[in-house]
């Protein structure tokens, strides 16, 4: 089941816990996700909610990281 988007504006004020940096928006299939570049952690999103725990979050590593920058950053 996927939820509902994120609204823009809790997408301008959210920031990794970790490196307190902006984060990215994407979609996986029908997997929602938020990701910081600045620490490589990608962020679930259960149905909506946005699960900003550092523990719960999965740390990519520099190869896998920069490709997934890349493609959310050359997001329109």
């Amino acid at each position: 089941m996927c939820a509902m988007a994120l609204s823009a504006d809790l997408l301008a004020i959210l920031v990794c816990p970790e490196s307190k940096e902006p984060l990215l928006h994407g979609v996986d299939g029908s997997r929602e996700y938020l990701f910081c570049p600045a620490s490589r952690l990608r962020y679930r999103v259960d149905d909506g909610i946005p699960v900003m725990l550092v523990e719960e979050a999965e740390r990519l590593d520099e190869a896998a990281a920069a490709e997934l920058t890349g493609r959310l950053s050359g997001r329109a």
